[in-house]
């Protein structure tokens, strides 16, 4: 796929361990995910990932370009993201995010997901500390 690579960058410049060009391949291909790109003329700056089952879906993941955060992007890419797994019958959401990341834990608090679960030492950082995630929700219906 065309985009895998620019999303693999996003990606890997967004968080500890970044995901490979094969893994978003994958990702791509699979029908059970729907990917939004945010993009500015033909740049990709950002994107959000979900994998659907049934009437549920989880965010995998969502990157902007370091030069575009802190402008509202993320916000109205998350807020299009939802509407569009509402028109395929999701209900509920759910996604990961590690509790120290401020900025991601009020943007997720801000577009109405709530704190359902913790998950001790889920993630790990470059310095190999363990970090906590939170798991949120989000009801569509």
């Amino acid at each position: 796929m065309r985009d895998a690579h620019r999303l693999a960058v996003l990606h890997g410049t967004s968080f500890h361990r970044g995901w490979s060009d094969n893994e978003f391949e994958q990702l791509l291909e699979e029908r059970d995910t729907l990917t939004h790109r945010l993009r500015v003329a033909r740049d990709i700056i950002g994107f959000i990932i979900s994998r659907v089952a049934a009437d549920e879906a989880e965010i995998l993941s969502v990157a902007i370009d370091s030069a575009w955060r802190g402008k509202g992007l993320s916000r109205n890419l998350l807020r299009i993201h939802l509407g569009h797994l509402a028109g395929r019958g999701v209900r509920t959401v759910f996604l990961e995010v590690e509790e120290n990341n401020v900025a991601a834990v009020r943007l997720y608090r801000g577009s109405g997901f709530r704190v359902v679960g913790r998950r001790e030492q889920y993630y790990r950082d470059p310095n190999g500390e363990h970090l906590n995630a939170l798991v949120m929700q989000r009801d569509l219906s």
